[in-house]
């Protein structure tokens, strides 16, 4: 869990200190070259059908404009960013077994306390590998499978991996996506046996720390029919003055009357840019949950993707959005509707502050055999002064003629009379406002576990102080 600024953004930023034999191969990877991609390759052991993926995916990457809808991404070079990073350490299942430097940053984001507390299995990766995967035995002896996903793909489930791998989102969606195929690294894959309902959730907690770097983490989650998960994601970043690259993959596979959660709190430092990609398909009477929070990066790109498959299929997707002094953060959903009567909710608040540039974009696409499928957007977005600004962008493409289909935006300021009242009532201007903002996130905090919506109102709290780098 993060903490206060205190015990985040002051995480020994000049932690990374690279032994001399390290230095030279730091260097080495960075850029995006054939060379490079096979050296990736051969470290991470792959399997000769990974490594021509890889590669094919480098010729797709080059061949791809960079996406003209987002925002700028001029300041980012590959050329600068390092693709792999091997933390001086091996996998363990033992928290006592990860090295003190790591292990301390961890611990001060709360990862082992949030295990003991609430978690069903923790996986946490230190730049470009995973260097901790653990899951409570009386989960593991209900079938669930919880690892990292370069173990499984040499194991018992290396057909499975290879069936669904980069199968939703493939190479050729966009050019990260493509970037992704190629210096992909790290990552959980996650396995829910039929009618096996998960009670508490799992999580995979990402920290980038080396400066100048990317961390292309993949997520394969597949939740078998009638089985139920709540699967929790959480990132961060110390600040550097370089850029830094997320560009991880999430796929996610729901089965027939099976329900999946996908909760994410995003922290990223203000030097990175986010450009992640998220998409899930469900089966017949499945259930697709998504609540996000973002709150750091210099630029983001995130639009989950839901792809309705089966009658009566459903999603939710609930989003907070912070912006403040020097983001621009391009986010929303976007949802596909195959099977008949399947229903969507996409429910979005953002906030922009100091400047900060905050977008919405949101995709309803309603198939032709899509009959009687019901889809409802809502976003608001608040302003906090008069020179940020925030923008809604939806789009809707409906090709059944008995679908019900709606969307509502709204974008406010803050009451001043609402300030004043509480004003009046002893409170500071300062605390004033941060309230009325977290009463407008409440929708999105009230769907948390109850350690993470305190993490997400505490980040909302540091936002608004200007606490957060």
């Amino acid at each position: 869990m993060m903490k206060e600024k205190s015990q985040v953004e002051n995480i020994d930023r000049n932690m990374y200190d690279f032994r001399n034999e390290d230095r030279d191969n730091y260097k080495l990877n960075a850029g995006l070259t054939e060379e490079i991609v096979d050296k990736i390759s051969k470290e991470k052991n792959d399997p000769a059908w990974m490594n021509l993926f890889r590669l094919q995916s480098l010729q797709i990457y080059n061949s791809m404009s960079v996406p003209n809808w987002g925002p700028p991404i001029d300041g980012l070079d590959m050329d600068n960013i390092v693709t792999y990073v091997r933390p001086n350490t091996k996998m363990s299942a033992k928290w006592s077994d990860v090295p003190d430097e790591i292990k301390d940053t961890f611990e001060r984001l709360g990862i082992p306390q949030a295990e003991r507390k609430s978690l069903a299995g923790v996986g946490a990766q230190y730049d470009s590998e995973l260097v901790y995967h653990n899951v409570r035995e009386e989960v593991a002896a209900m079938g669930v499978v919880y690892t990292d996903l370069e173990s499984a793909m040499h194991g018992e489930y290396a057909d499975m991996i290879r069936s669904h791998f980069m199968k939703l989102v493939k190479p050729n969606d966009h050019k990260f996506a493509a970037l992704h195929g190629a210096v992909w690294s790290g990552g959980s894959f996650v396995y829910v046996p039929p009618k096996v309902k998960v009670e508490i959730p799992l999580q995979s907690y990402f920290r980038l720390n080396a400066p100048g770097a990317g961390q292309f983490e993949h997520t394969l989650i597949i939740v078998d029919e009638g089985a139920d998960l709540h699967f929790i994601e959480g990132c961060s970043a110390p600040k550097y003055n370089v850029a830094n690259l997320h560009a991880g993959c999430v796929e996610l596979f729901v089965g027939k009357n099976a329900r999946l959660r996908y909760s994410t709190i995003e922290n990223w430092s203000k030097n990175m840019y986010n450009l992640n990609t998220k998409r899930a398909t469900v089966e017949e009477g499945g259930t697709m949950e998504w609540v996000s929070g973002s709150f750091g990066s210099h630029v983001s790109y995130l639009y989950p993707m839901t792809i309705l498959k089966g009658k009566n299929s459903r999603m939710e997707f609930t989003g907070i959005t912070f912006a403040g002094k020097g983001q621009n953060l391009d986010t929303g959903a976007k949802v596909v509707h195959i099977g008949e009567n399947t229903s969507s909710y996409i429910n979005t608040k953002s906030i922009s502050k100091d400047g900060g540039i905050s977008t919405f974009r949101s995709s309803v696409i309603v198939g032709k055999n899509a009959h009687k499928s019901k889809a409802a957007v809502s976003c608001q977005s608040l302003m906090l002064d008069d020179i940020s600004r925030s923008d809604t962008i939806p789009a809707m493409d409906i090709r059944t003629g008995d679908a019900d289909v709606g969307h509502e935006a709204r974008i406010g300021r803050i009451s001043d009379d609402a300030v004043f009242y509480l004003m009046s009532r002893g409170i500071s201007e300062e605390d004033a406002r941060a309230m009325i903002v977290g009463g407008f996130a409440d929708n999105v905090s009230k769907e948390l576990p109850l350690e993470y919506a305190v993490e997400m109102n505490n980040l909302i709290r540091l936002e608004m102080k200007g606490a957060i780098g």
